[in-house]
């Protein structure tokens, strides 16, 4: 039995117990009860009996009559959480009412739509849709127009239907996969933070092949990604500090899985977002055991997010945003940066200023975990479990007190390259922009430095270069790095800077 299965087995156990207690353990400073997570009545049901991970319990005492085939999921993949397909409408967490209301508004929208297009659409196996769909038709909301593949109808609305669906629309208008519950989305996060494994130097510097740095960055770094807390990544400009941030992400290893969408209190929020969250396939691990429909379609897997914010970060990007046009909530930064890295980018030049900003995130940083208000006014308590870097131009002690720094405890100084690594990069964009091999280059350029009293930066290689390969081609001349051509880049590139 390989640590990987055991590790596997201990994570089951663990979300296993905690639902079976009815009440979630004190992660990372974070006190709350999985009560707290309650949403709105009309919404919700009673929290299911199963976990979404699998019974461990039942595999390890072979306990057949136990187990399901959706369990294989979470034991053969290496992922820390495995969202288990439902096997009716009770493990979804989600009432008949809501989804029924889910269903009118997609016909609405789709028009005439068989039954497992309905059931593709919302996340939810066929078994469990199916019937709602029946009891639509009883209802007269919905009407049979023609067979279908596989047992099926296609389904349209009747007049009755039309007006229920339009009033469903009124109320907000999301017509996505089905919604899980914000208690499912706190135990998957939690599940999936605690499943990051420490890294080592070897895993950090493949982090890192891709791009130039000072060797004695390496034990720097490692400590603080390891500690999944909170860094500042501070020197001059161009020297890679975002880039770094960048890399980063990738020594925190395995994919994750995430929630299109959470319902707490009546309130849709939408968490998944194109703009930072890239798909990531399904493990095949046991052939083609993993490939058929055994995990929850609410649910997708991601690759860990790096979500990276600059100048245009506002407050309002870091709590829940509601549009009272469609009623749907859009989830804050923190939310969708959860299980990665969240990447706040010339910090000290966004439109708040950093006090506010810091003093927002005192108690995440502290606790592990955030409070968020709902549009209803409710309060929700959600992990705060990501990889935070702070990358600036700034020393650090001039922008914030020493009560936020304590709170970051890495503070780590990118400095500027070395005549040798300057070289070596100056080899390297060269034999990338398809010039002839010239060391004369670097030499041209380390004088220009020293005569106009300069600093060399990680970025000007590839800067100044660039300028050279664009100028050949405006002239129809061989790429060349000629002196003068070289002086023409810098006149060009640095100006009065």
């Amino acid at each position: 039995m390989n640590s990987t299965f055991l590790r596997r087995v201990v994570a089951c156990l663990e979300l296993q117990a905690r639902f079976e207690r009815g009440n979630a353990t004190e992660p990372r400073g974070c006190r709350r009860r999985c009560d707290d997570y309650s949403a709105h009545p009309d919404d919700l049901i009673a929290r299911p009996t199963h976990t979404t991970q699998p019974n461990v319990m039942a595999v390890l005492t072979n306990d057949t009559q136990s187990f399901e085939p959706s369990m294989l999921g979470g034991l053969l993949s290496d992922d820390t959480f495995w969202p288990a397909q439902p096997r009716d409408m009770h493990e979804t967490g989600l009432s008949g009412s809501y989804v029924d209301g889910l269903l009118v508004k997609i016909l609405l929208v789709t028009g005439t739509v068989s039954g497992r297009n309905c059931s593709e659409k919302i996340g939810l196996p066929f078994r469990v849709v199916e019937p709602l769909l029946d009891s639509l038709r009883t209802r007269k909301l919905v009407t049979h127009v023609r067979p279908a593949p596989f047992n099926d109808y296609y389904y349209s609305l009747t007049d009755a239907g039309q007006k229920q669906a339009q009033n469903q629309m009124q109320h907000c208008s999301y017509t996505g996969a089905a919604p899980v519950p914000l208690a499912d989305y706190v135990l998957s996060v939690e599940a999936q933070a605690a499943g990051i494994d420490p890294i080592d130097r070897d895993q950090l510097r493949a982090a890192l092949q891709s791009i130039s740095y000072q060797n004695e960055l390496l034990d720097l770094l490692g400590p603080a990604v390891n500690s999944n807390t909170g860094m500042f990544l501070f020197g001059p400009p161009g020297n890679g500090k975002t880039t770094i941030a960048r890399c980063l992400t990738q020594c925190l290893g395995q994919e994750i899985w995430i929630p299109n969408a959470i319902l707490d209190d009546g309130n849709l929020i939408k968490l998944q977002d194109d703009a930072f969250h890239r798909p990531a396939p399904v493990p095949e691990v046991g052939g083609d055991i993993l490939r058929g429909q055994e995990w929850d379609h609410r649910w997708i897997r991601i690759r860990r997010p790096t979500v990276v914010v600059g100048g245009e970060l506002v407050m309002g990007n870091l709590e829940v945003r509601h549009d009272p046009r469609s009623n749907i909530c859009e989830a804050p930064l923190q939310m969708k940066s959860n299980c990665g890295c969240l990447l706040i980018d010339d910090f000290g030049r966004q439109r708040i200023a950093p006090e506010e900003l810091l003093n927002r995130w005192i108690v995440p940083l502290e606790n592990k975990c955030d409070y968020l208000t709902l549009p209803t006014g409710k309060k929700i308590q959600i992990p705060f479990e990501q990889l935070i870097i702070f990358s600036t131009n700034i020393d650090p002690n001039s922008l914030v007190d020493e009560a936020f720094l304590r709170r970051v405890p890495y503070k780590i100084f990118v400095s500027d390259p070395s005549p040798e690594e300057y070289r070596k990069l100056i080899q390297a964009v060269i034999k990338q922009l398809g010039f002839p091999d010239t060391p004369q280059a670097a030499d041209h350029l380390f004088k220009y430095y020293e005569d106009s009293g300069r600093k060399m930066r990680r970025c000007h290689p590839r800067d100044l270069l660039t300028q050279v390969a664009n100028f050949c081609k405006y002239r129809n001349i061989p790429l060349t790095l000629q002196p003068d051509y070289l002086d023409q880049a810098c006149k060009s590139y640095f100006s009065q800077l």
